[in-house]
């Protein structure tokens, strides 16, 4: 009875050794890097527990304007300090002189200090070149001037450019088993997300000092610095951007108090994004999940008026735009009559310049009479619908796109609808299902202005390695499908033009830019009320200068009452900011150099 208490005493005691060494395996050699159901790097948090570092860079991608100034990061040469300084007779005053403060704030902030920090921050001191030679040339242990790279506080196209974070389930689903970190940082919106696999980190750069258990130096004086063993990343991504124009920009939408809403500025030539403002703001508190994470400029919203320059095409290859037809312009598009605007019998082109809602519903059940798909076939010759971001196949990946989260429009949801009189005159002043983007309406205005060329839409336009050289470049593509002709381009573009120069246009308050201006409005019912008020989407969408046209502007107020938001004063506000931006005082500008 004995002997058998002793060999289950033994056998207890070796199972439980077995388990200990089991564990110790387990966290020495099997589950290193991802111990546990929260997935622990073992041999990271042992590093981490016996060193102090100073991260000078994240290691992700960064992003650039056009011309190359940053858009999403800051460089700034700071001053360095680490906690184990408290611990040590260290020349503060020196180092205090060199920068022009006090030794007692040195001093004060080492005392206070847990980690390896930059003095002043949030606001660091910035050193220039001399200071940094100075204080790199003292050697003093844990003092250290070096580079680095803050996150911009406001990023410039903020929901163009997209938010970044932590999310270890999409982490997987992307990389699967690639050696990547859990809380490496990925792109959850915008470009950020689109081309996270170009800007992903490889590693950090930063400064590491191994200490002993009570934080100070434990191999002397030396620190290293850790960088990716790739020199070439992190990589750049040069945008389309004009980081000048787009700052005025959002200055000029906040200004006008757009709280839904936005603006698309597109270079017509290269058919490239110079600025992109959406609204709501993204709110720092939450950034995740608040809605300005969302870019309005490429979400659907009903167009109204701005839609008949779709009807207008397919009426001039279709020869209803007869000069001597006369529209009853006195009558709502139902045949009632019009208690709002009464401007009487029109021909097509004046209709067109007071956006008479009568003449467009005739139009558009006439075009359907021929061909019910003929609004939906205007609507994709004209770049509206089906997508206006560059896509392509890029090294491995087939049919990438530039703008991941964009929607592709639409005229019908069913082909009743698209066979319906009632509906097709609806749709042919923008409401019913007709549904598009700001940024595809700013194309179709581009793709009018080129003359009928229809082109994808860039905002970046290479991807550098960090030493500058190009990755790779985005070129200038078309788009696939039919296009209108060059000489229904022309006719439009006298019609876009006619709606600012005839009397009674709709864009009449534009005459006296300082650039010419062609363009459509849009006032759309958008079937949501607010305190008993039906609530409307205001647009204004043209280009400029008409004779040679270089910019192409789209504004947008989402969910305004009838008599409120207008943005007729805030396109023409742009226009004369981007006139000065070229020819007066703020082309002169450091920002424009």
């Amino acid at each position: 009875m004995r002997k058998k208490r002793m060999v289950v005493w033994i056998s207890i005691c070796l199972a439980g050794f077995g388990l200990l060494l089991f564990r110790l395996a387990q966290l020495q050699l099997i589950d290193t890097e991802s111990f546990s159901k929260h997935e622990i790097n073992l041999i990271e948090a042992s590093v981490k527990q016996r060193s102090q570092e100073m991260v000078v860079d994240n290691g992700r991608g960064n992003f650039l304007d056009r011309s190359g100034k940053p858009l999403s990061y800051e460089a700034a040469s700071v001053l360095v300090l680490f906690p184990f300084l408290k611990k040590m007779d260290w020349e503060a005053e020196k180092v205090a002189g060199a920068i022009g403060v006090s030794e007692y704030a040195l001093k004060n902030a080492v005392e206070n200090s847990k980690e390896p920090f930059a003095f002043g921050d949030p606001e660091p001191v910035i050193l220039t070149k001399r200071q940094m030679d100075i204080i790199n040339g003292m050697e003093i242990p844990g003092v250290f001037a070096v580079e680095r790279k803050y996150p911009m506080e406001k990023v410039p196209a903020a929901q163009l450019v997209g938010i970044i974070g932590e999310n270890e389930e999409v982490l997987k689903s992307r990389y699967g088993d690639n050696d990547l970190l859990p809380r490496t940082l990925i792109g959850l919106s915008g470009l950020e997300k689109s081309f996270d696999e170009f800007l992903v980190a490889e590693g950090k750069s930063k400064l590491v000092y191994h200490v002993d258990g009570e934080g100070a130096p434990l191999f002397g004086i030396n620190v290293k610095y850790i960088e990716p063993a790739n020199p070439f990343y992190p990589i750049n991504l040069q945008t389309s951007i004009d980081k000048g124009l787009q700052m005025l920009l959002e200055e000029k939408v906040d200004q006008h108090k757009i709280k839904k809403g936005g603006v698309v500025l597109l270079d017509i030539e290269t058919s490239s994004i110079l600025a992109m403002v959406s609204r709501p703001a993204i709110n720092p508190a939450k950034p995740y999940t608040d809605e300005g994470v969302e870019n309005m400029m490429i979400k659907q919203h009903v167009p109204g008026s701005v839609f008949k320059t779709v009807v207008a095409a397919a009426a001039i290859d279709n020869g209803l735009d007869n000069p001597a037809r006369k529209f009853d312009c006195s009558k709502t598009i139902t045949g009632k009559k019009d208690m709002k605007h009464d401007y009487g019998m029109l021909n097509f082109t004046d209709s067109f310049a007071v956006s008479c809602n009568r003449t467009f519903g005739e139009a558009a059940q006439e075009l359907q009479k021929k061909n019910p798909n003929i609004l939906e076939k205007y609507s994709e010759m004209l770049s509206l619908t089906g997508g206006a971001g560059w896509t392509g196949d890029i090294f491995h990946l087939e049919n990438f796109s530039q703008l991941r989260d964009e929607e592709k429009g639409r005229i019908f949801r069913t082909d009743e609808a698209r066979k319906d009189r009632n509906f097709a005159a609806l749709s042919g002043i923008g409401q019913h299902e007709v549904r598009v983007t700001p940024l595809a309406v700013a194309n179709m205005i581009a793709t009018i202005a080129r003359g009928g060329e229809k082109d994808m839409v860039r905002a970046v336009l290479s991807i550098q390695y960090q030493n500058g050289t190009k990755m790779t470049q985005f070129p200038k593509n078309k788009l696939e499908g039919d296009e209108i002709s060059p000489y229904t381009a022309m006719k439009l573009q006298k019609l876009l033009h006619e709606v600012v120069l005839n009397e009674k246009g709709t864009g009449r308050w534009f005459r006296d830019l300082p650039y010419d201006v062609a363009g459509k409005s849009g006032t759309a019912e958008t079937g949501i009320y607010n305190d008993g008020k039906q609530l409307h989407n205001k647009w204004f969408a043209g280009y400029f200068p008409y004779e040679k046209p270089k910019y192409a502007l789209v504004t947008v107020n989402l969910g305004v009452p009838e008599n409120e938001g207008g943005v007729n004063p805030l396109f023409a506000e742009i226009v004369k900011e981007v006139y000065d931006y070229n020819h007066g005082t703020l082309a002169k500008g450091p920002e424009n150099e």
